[in-house]
């Protein structure tokens, strides 16, 4: 039997760093012009502050300017919105991230909402959302527009296709139900609740696994030949007291039935940097009235 062709995230974020780095490049020497993101981090959460030093180490390699503002665990929410608001009004500042979850204290949507939707690099602003929804020009989440990209580089044309997306999440599910829409696929959005999912998964040519629980979608759930995109990642314990990334795809079942798969880690995970340094040139460039090269 042969088994499912990899999907390599980490081949293709290197090629997509790279085209960044060019454009970047070539608006400090034409233009002058370097695009900067500000990252906020509000605690000390160590899966957050591991992440927040890898964005800040690709935005470097990029040549773009970046700005870690590190808060303490206790800030009040009036504190957080008044540095965003200086992030607005900030020239040198052209894409914004706070960096989720925050602490109980401060409401995240009250967060996101006031961030300016021109520098929302997480396409999480109602804004964003609405002109996503209505096929506008929007600043699109990361994650949904990596495994976009994923399923182009592979499938080509996605025209006609029937996609799953297993989860409803506002940063994941519905973005990419969206996208997929956009691609004019045949889409279907299920989660927990929906009944007899592995006969509703087992019709799609494309799987978009989201929910957040590791193993959750079965080989035997899968269509011969079909597309999976694993976006789960789930750190789960090993018999001798170790742990590992797991996806939300029974990995080692879906490899035998699917065409294509994207593995955990090293699939879906590195593109969400690499569109969140695309997010950031495309909303410098925006911002400067300045067309960029459509690849991207």
């Amino acid at each position: 039997m042969t088994e499912a062709t990899i999907i390599d995230g980490n081949r293709f974020s290197a090629g997509l760093r790279d085209r960044i780095a060019s454009e970047v490049h070539a608006l400090r020497e034409t233009r002058h012009i370097t695009p900067g993101l500000a990252v906020v981090l509000v605690g000390e959460d160590p899966a957050s502050q591991v992440y927040v030093r890898t964005k800040h180490k690709r935005t470097v390699e990029v040549g773009m300017e970046s700005f870690v503002h590190t808060l303490p665990v206790d800030t009040p929410e009036d504190e957080l919105l008044t540095l965003i608001a200086g992030l607005n009004k900030d020239p040198a500042v052209h894409g914004i991230l706070v960096q989720l979850p925050l602490p109980r204290q401060i409401d995240a949507q009250k967060v996101i909402e006031a961030i300016d939707p021109a520098k929302d690099v997480d396409g999480f602003h109602p804004v964003n959302v609405g002109r996503l929804a209505s096929g506008g020009e929007a600043l699109i989440p990361c994650t949904p527009f990596g495994s976009l990209l994923l399923l182009r580089d592979h499938l080509g044309d996605l025209s006609g296709l029937d996609a799953v997306v297993v989860g409803r999440s506002n940063i994941v599910g519905k973005p990419m139900a969206q996208l997929l829409i956009r691609e004019s696929c045949t889409v279907t959005v299920a989660h927990s609740r929906t009944r007899d999912l592995p006969d509703v998964v087992r019709r799609a040519d494309i799987v978009i696994a989201a929910v957040g629980k590791p193993g959750m979608i079965r080989g035997d759930w899968l269509k011969p030949g079909c597309t999976v995109i694993d976006v789960g990642i789930n750190r789960v314990a090993n018999p001798d007291g170790t742990s590992r990334l797991v996806g939300d795809v029974a990995f080692d079942e879906a490899v035998k039935v699917a065409g294509a798969i994207t593995p955990v880690p090293g699939g879906v995970g590195p593109m969400t940097i690499a569109c969140l340094l695309r997010n950031t040139l495309v909303a410098c460039a925006r911002q400067h009235r300045i067309a960029l090269d459509k690849s991207l």
